[in-house]
């Protein structure tokens, strides 16, 4: 527990004294009873969407929290993490003042949305075993140091940081600790979202673009404490989540058979790819992964990558990251596009 968190000491004063806009659908929140609704200035010839689609989600959120043992005011959904991350950044972070954490090599996205938001962005490189440096995160924090990211499992890394650094950072960290989880599913530890209500200063990102196959939909999910989310809620664009997506989201995670059943099938094609590539004589070294894909250290990246175009595989080419010299990310496809990567593979000289 961080005893010395205090979520209004994070808040930017202009966000404190905003309210957020009311729409008609906030206003009026049908209860399924037959109702003319001349409330929004919609077109009344029904289409399927026509009408606004539910600002606050609720039927999804309502899903969302029971499987995840939470409340819906807990959640908050956004146009991808994209969105939801860069909603922190605006509800948070003041403009050339406040400065957050990021932890290289990791997602590309909270570099961009600094730079975007005028917030400096201040990089502590990861350890060579790919964990956070604790004792340089805290040499590099600062009073105006609002958001500091852990993405677990890390892009491109693959694995998941040690619970024991995690909970030092967030016992200490006075800022909001943001645990982005895009790739949680695929890992054999829990989410945090279990340990919530111990850490006042714990905000988690999730998406149903990777492990639900949604990354079409365009749907991400924020999850913290009711105080955070309310902040947050502050700034939303009233309709961020168009109709369509919800419709298609709420049918996905209904059906968390067919979901749990893809995992599965990625996790023993994850297995497979890894016992190959164990045997490629230009691959140096293979770096352990709790995620949908498998980074892996080569003789020549540049040079493997363009190989495998030519063949019609398409992988990402890391080497440009910090630490990730000469490394390949090949994301865990189809056992059919598996057996063909394999193939390829297997004939480069």
């Amino acid at each position: 527990m961080n005893k010395t968190f205090n979520i209004q000491n994070l808040i930017r004063e202009n966000v404190k004294g905003l309210s957020p806009y009311s729409s008609a659908r906030d206003e009026y929140v049908s209860d399924g009873s037959e109702m003319v609704f001349l409330d929004a200035n919609e077109n009344p010839f029904e289409n399927g969407v026509n009408r606004y689609p539910d600002p606050q989600q609720r039927g999804l959120k309502s899903v969302l929290a029971e499987q995840k043992g939470i409340v819906a005011e807990n959640i908050l959904l956004g146009n991808g993490s994209d969105e939801v991350l860069d909603l922190l950044f605006r509800t948070f972070c003041e403009p050339k003042i406040d400065n957050i954490i990021s932890l290289p090599p990791t997602y590309g996205m909270y570099k961009v949305l600094s730079g975007i938001n005028t917030v400096e962005n201040r990089e502590v490189l990861l350890t060579d075993d790919f964990q956070p440096d604790v004792e340089a995160i805290f040499n590099t924090v600062d009073e105006h140091s609002k958001l500091l990211f852990l993405c677990s499992p890390n892009n491109p890394t693959g694995n998941v940081f040690s619970e024991e650094i995690m909970v030092d950072l967030l016992s200490k960290f006075n800022g909001l600790v943001v645990v982005d989880e895009a790739y949680i599913d695929f890992a054999d530890s829990e989410s945090w979202v279990s340990r919530l209500s111990e850490f006042p200063n714990l905000v988690i990102t999730q998406t149903l673009s990777k492990a639900y196959g949604m990354a079409g939909i365009r749907l991400g999910i924020c999850i913290a404490s009711k105080e955070i989310i309310a902040a947050i809620n502050k700034i939303k664009p009233p309709y961020n989540v168009n109709e369509l997506t919800q419709q298609k989201a709420l049918k996905r995670v209904l059906d968390l058979d067919s979901v749990k059943s893809e995992i599965s099938n990625i996790l023993n094609e994850r297995e497979r790819l890894l016992k190959v590539l164990r045997e490629v004589l230009f691959v140096e070294k293979i770096y352990a992964s709790d995620a949908n894909f498998v980074l892996a250290k080569v003789d020549d990246a540049n040079k493997r990558y363009n190989q495998l175009l030519v063949e019609g595989v398409v992988v990402r080419n890391r080497t440009t990251q910090p630490l990730c010299e000469n490394t390949l990310r090949f994301t865990v496809g189809t056992p059919s596009e598996n057996k063909k990567l394999i193939e390829v593979l297997n004939k480069l000289t």
